[in-house]
This record gives structure tokens, sequence and C-alpha cells, in this order.
């Protein structure tokens, strides 16, 4: 056994208070996805460490700072004079959080008594990429551990402990399921392992790896397949490798939908091309994007799309045929006539009238008056997923 670590396996080499650490593992330039520069990114992480406050005080701000959600309590033998280093980094999709946290020891309780006077009730995921930790829900107790998912309500009480961890959490709203809220209910507090979890860390894992560079215009499908995944993770069915196989799909999906956006500017760009950079057949294709009228159908509407949003940003000043030319049209009649049967009025008119489009998911409605703190995220959650 290496001397160097605990019996669970974690290390006993406490981390250097006073010298402030990258928080997330940077990854290699080859690895990051660049923003495209006329869909620039929408996210900015609302990040909090308790390392820049004197040791006694760090227990007690990492209490404040999960008390919309849950009362914390340190470890038998732990005191708040020991010091608390923790993370906590929160991304704000419009109708889904991510949470990235880093924390010692501590346990938790969502008591019946906070359940009373809080209005959080979403869904959460819980990923562990270090750790343990112990939830028990109706006497059932769930355990969490680095390749394992986890699924819990807020509007129901739990209590539990958690090893030094990180981990990764997905709050999402109740009304993101609500045509399945029974199906979800009766999977309160499990746990899920084996090949269907990893398929879903790996998505989950993607998502959080480009954080940074994701627009406006991909929250809402993030949300939405995140959604899919996780219903179909969680469901009842048995059969695994079916659930198996439509997590693929809905991977291979995203795959596809992210490399046409950003080879929207392409003139070459067509179902061929996509297979071709996908590794899949032409029927593959067609099937993915059957339910979106073809692929076909598919990339002229993202063109048309990406160009009415250019249209209606009264900061962008190209001319209209350098903004058809940049999402694929040679023609400026050919995109003057596609556009106008799509949106039913043209594009100069799009553009005199500077205004939002309805198909665009912004979040710029609700930063014009951003809440500044975790809890109004939490709070706000729900309304958004209600706009979006």
């Amino acid at each position: 056994m290496d001397p160097r670590k605990n019996s669970d396996g974690t290390s006993k080499i406490a981390r250097p208070l006073g010298r402030e650490q990258r928080r997330w593992p940077r990854l290699p330039s080859s690895e990051a996805e660049a923003p495209d520069p006329q869909d620039p990114p929408a996210l900015a992480p609302l990040s909090f460490s308790t390392r820049d406050l004197v040791r006694e005080d760090q227990f007690g701000a990492w209490q404040t700072l999960l008390a919309p959600l849950v009362e914390v309590r340190l470890p038998d033998g732990v005191f708040p004079s020991d010091g608390f280093p923790a993370d906590h980094t929160a991304w704000n999709l419009g109708s889904m959080l991510i949470v990235q946290q880093r924390a010692p020891a501590y346990s938790y309780i969502r008591s019946d008594t906070k359940l009373r006077s809080s209005s959080i009730d979403h869904w959460y995921v819980a990923l562990l990429r270090t750790g343990r930790a112990w939830t028990e829900v109706d006497g059932r107790v769930a355990l969490g551990k680095p390749g394992t998912m986890e699924l819990r309500s807020l509007g129901h009480p739990f209590r539990g402990r958690t090893t030094e961890s990180e981990s990764l959490f997905l709050y999402l709203p109740r009304e993101l399921f609500e045509h399945s809220a029974a199906a979800l209910d009766a999977k309160n507090n499990s746990t899920l392992s084996g090949n269907v979890a990893n398929l879903l860390i790996d998505y989950i894992s993607g998502i959080e790896a480009r954080l940074h560079a994701l627009s406006a215009n991909d929250l809402p499908r993030i949300v939405h397949a995140t959604r899919d995944m996780i219903m179909a993770c969680f469901s009842p069915s048995k059969d695994q490798t079916a659930v198996a196989e439509h997590l693929a799909g809905v991977a291979l999906m995203e795959r596809a939908r992210r490399y046409i956006q950003g080879n929207l500017d392409a003139v070459d760009l067509t179902p061929d091309t996509v297979c071709r950079a996908l590794g899949i057949s032409r029927t593959r294709l067609y099937q993915l994007f059957e339910p979106n009228g073809g692929v076909s159908h598919y990339i002229q509407r993202r063109r048309l799309l990406t160009a009415h949003a250019a249209l209606s940003d009264p900061e962008e000043t190209r001319r209209i045929i350098d903004i058809a030319e940049a999402v694929g049209f040679n023609s400026a009649a050919n995109f003057s006539r596609a556009f106008s049967k799509e949106f039913g009025y043209s594009p100069r008119e799009a553009r005199n009238a500077m205004a939002v489009p309805r198909f665009v998911h912004s979040i710029s409605a609700f930063e014009r008056d951003t809440p500044h703190s975790f809890e109004d995220w939490l709070k706000m959650l729900g309304s958004w997923s209600k706009s979006a």
C-alpha cells in the first residue's frame, strides 16, 4: 500500500493554502474547441473559492454558499479552525446549471424544514471524479464513486456524507421532465454504472471541455440533448443495449450538428462531406436528420438562422451579401429568395427591424438583470426553462 494514500485511496498530502492553484485542468490546445469569431462565447463562470479567506472563516463561507441546497457539517474531529479549502465554479446554460466542485470531506442534509422554506425542487445529476459519497433517501443508500452517475431530487429530503472529492453536478428544473415526471420520480436516488454510465459521462465531459466556447445558439440544443440522455439512462427499460444505442445516436447527432455549424461558410458543405467527416454512411446520416426534414434542409435552415441572427444584431456592420457568403450562399439572389421563403420577409427588412429573432435562445434577456449569486441562479433556473 502506498504510504502517501489513505485506506480509501485518497491522498494524505495536504495542499498548501497560501498558493493559488489552477482550479480545473487545462486542455491542450489541440483538444480545446476555439469559438467561432462570428458566434461569440455566451457563458461566463460564477466562481467561488474559500482559499483567499482566513482558515477559521473558510467552512462558514462554504456553509453559506450551499445553504439554499443543504445544511453542511464537518466530520467528527474536524474543526473550522482546521481550514476548508474548497472551489465551486458554476456555468449557467439558461435551463441547466453545470457546477464543478472540489472540497474536503463534509456531511450534508436536505431536511423537511429546508424543503418547506425552499422553492428549489430541481433534479440534479452528480458525477464524482475522485472520492466517495453516501446519500440516504427513505432508508436506501446510494454510493457515488468515480465511474458512476447519481440522480437525485431536490424536492425530496435526503442526507449523506462525502470524502474529499472533485465532482461535477448538473442541475435541471423539474419542468424539463414534465412529460416523464412519474418515471423519473421512481428513479430518485439511483446510481448508474457500466457502459451506459460511461457514455453519459463521456458526453457530459465533452460539454464541460467546451463550456468556454459555447454560443447562445448552442445552449438549448445541449440542454435538451442532455435531458434526453438522462431520461434514456435512468429509464425503467432493462434493455441496456437499446439504451446504449440511443445514447450513441444522440452523441452522434450532436457531433453532426457541431460539424455543420462550424462549416456553414463552406459552399461544398453537403451530406457527403458530413458523412466523410463523421465516418458514417449516407443512410445513417439520413436516419439522424429525418426528424429535421433531412440533412440538406437542416443545413440550409442553420445557414438562414445564423444569417438572421447577424442581420438582427444592431452591432453587425457587414453588408448583407457578406453575411450571405459567410454562411455559404454564393448568390445574393438565392440567399434573398431562401431567406424570404423561410421567414416571410426579406433580409433588408430583417436588418431594418433590428429585432431579436424568436428562434434564437439568447441569454441576454436574463443577463440584463444578471443574478450575482449561486442561490439566484438556482431560483431562476425554472423561470429560464419556461421562457426558453
